[in-house]
């Protein structure tokens, strides 16, 4: 791990040693972009199932919307279950909508979200997702609220039915610059009225964290196991992602997600929101606490998937970037027949980040250089070949897939992915992996370029034969670049659970947006 560790900080050392530029220069562009939080009523299909089912279902999303038009937008949206027996029922899918005003703060809103998830199989069959609704906005000073009706349909399988949802949504603005900026230093003089740049950074803490679970109580196995619903009392392992916003020098939200690799059969996974709060700080040790409400489920007896998720530790910073993290926390779902609970203990690898401004948001130090930090986001669909399963057939699977590109400098990058089964009767499977990527020049009037991925992370549900969750997948693929923000994506590669069964070829066909953002350097 620690050579690992080493020998990323060494690839990010490379960096692209170019003259710099002054910030007046670098041409911006602005995205007024809309987070929706929305809770939507589900009733269940309980006359068409064999067992036990509560009439019931509360599913809670959160939806990323940018504008194509005024009056047209699309978005990524995620979405999980926290009230009834579906806890672990988890979805990813892709919007896009109409939103017209009708009379001063009052929009007409609509919009079609397609995606692929689920939790009991019975219930979803392949997990496909198309969830089409309609309704009224009402808008005051960016911030809004809405009703819609709409109909929810998993049309895989029997989970389907019309609702009544309500959202609100705030705003988020993003301000970018051309991918073709990418990399570059830009020094910043004492004479920059540059309205568009001149603004206080984003600071903000990614990382990826490794957690162990010791449950307590009642904690108890689903159906899956021989015997049902036995008792856990053993560890489980835990791999998560968390980003954290600071909202005052001190205080920040967050965002965290988790899937299991050991312990139990691979499916469980949890989503958190919260708050923290730093209370003794130093310059390279910081002591903080967190709580998180969420949702969290898979592998273990049917609640509703509402959880919380209070936390205490701290925090070693090693350079200006980097820093290792040890935390202990309280797991718990909230209501149930058996609710799951469980003692956390883990660490973290952390990196600092200043973006978006020429200073900082709480000190107003001014920032000596910015360098500008490629990012792509990609939506793709996979294709796996003849997926081993356990109890069912093998068959292929298609998955949506959102992806976040990392650039590390011009050749060298970061990856992230998350991807959901949609077809292939195996609702419920869904997977997170990290790896590291290289890209080639481009070519062909610099139409095309070459790249290649070596990806790890979690994977299970929908009876995939991953064994307790480890996945390798290894890719390389080819870029078809329309301009500066736009491309095309077509590669294959290979997904293996080196604990499991599965030894499936993947063909994926996606959709890139490359943008550029400023990331300060103090």
């Amino acid at each position: 791990m620690k050579k690992l560790f080493l020998f990323f900080l060494t690839i990010i050392s490379f960096q692209s040693f170019s003259q710099s530029k002054d910030l007046s220069d670098l041409e911006g562009k602005t995205l007024h972009n809309k987070i929706r939080l929305n809770y939507i009523l589900i009733h269940q299909p309980v006359n068409e199932v064999g067992y036990g089912l509560y009439p019931r279902m509360g599913f809670v999303g959160l939806n990323y919307n940018i504008p194509l038009k005024d009056w047209l937008y699309t978005g990524v949206g995620f979405h999980t279950a926290v009230t009834g027996d579906q806890g672990g029922l988890f979805t990813l899918g892709v919007n896009l909508g109409v939103n017209k005003q009708l009379y001063k703060n009052l929009y007409f809103d609509a919009n079609v979200h397609f995606g692929g998830g689920g939790g009991f199989r019975s219930l979803v069959n392949g997990g496909g997702l198309l969830y089409t609704n309609i309704g009224l906005q009402y808008k005051k000073d960016k911030y809004s609220f809405g009703v819609q009706y709409g109909y929810m349909n998993f049309f895989t399988g029997i989970q389907k039915g019309d609702n009544v949802s309500f959202f609100v949504e705030i705003p988020s603005t993003l301000r970018y610059t051309s991918y073709k900026n990418a990399q570059k230093t830009f020094t910043i003089n004492n004479t920059l009225n540059d309205d568009f740049w001149t603004k206080p950074a984003v600071k903000s803490v990614q990382q990826i964290t490794f957690d162990y679970f010791f449950p307590r109580g009642n904690s108890r196995t689903d159906a899956s196991t021989t015997p049902s619903y036995k008792p856990i009392n053993h560890t489980l392992s835990i791999l998560g992602f968390e980003y954290q916003r600071y909202l005052t020098s001190n205080t920040f939200v967050y965002a965290h997600v988790d899937a299991m690799y050991g312990g139990l059969t691979a499916g469980f996974m949890d989503l958190f929101f919260g708050l923290g709060k730093n209370f003794i700080e130093t310059k390279y040790i910081n002591f903080f606490g967190k709580f998180g409400i969420g949702a969290a489920g898979g592998r273990i007896y049917p609640e509703g998937g509402l959880t919380v998720y209070p936390s205490v530790g701290f925090d070693v910073r090693i350079t200006d970037k980097f820093g290792l993290s040890a935390h202990g926390g309280y797991h718990k779902a909230i209501g149930g027949v058996a609710s799951f609970e469980a003692l956390t203990a883990g660490f973290s690898i952390k990196y600092y980040g200043l973006s978006g401004g020429t200073h900082d948001p709480f000190t107003k130090e001014k920032l000596s250089e910015i360098k500008t930090q490629g990012i792509s986001i990609i939506v793709q669909n996979q294709t796996y070949f003849n997926v081993a399963k356990f109890g069912i057939p093998y068959s292929d699977l298609q998955l949506i897939a959102l992806k976040v590109k990392y650039d590390i400098n011009d050749r060298f990058y970061f990856v992230g992915e998350a991807s959901f089964a949609y077809q292939g009767e195996s609702g419920g499977y869904a997977h997170g992996i990290f790896g590291l990527g290289v890209t080639s020049n481009k070519f062909l009037n610099n139409k095309i370029s070459l790249y290649a991925e070596a990806s790890a992370g979690v994977a299970g549900g929908g009876r995939v034969d991953s064994g307790e969750g480890i996945l390798i997948r290894p890719t390389a693929g080819v870029n078809f670049h329309v301009n500066d923000y736009l491309s095309f994506n077509v590669a294959g590669g290979q997904m293996v659970s080196p604990f499991g069964n599965v030894n499936s070829a993947n063909i994926n066909i996606g959709l890139t947006y490359n943008l550029s953002i400023l990331n300060a350097h103090k």
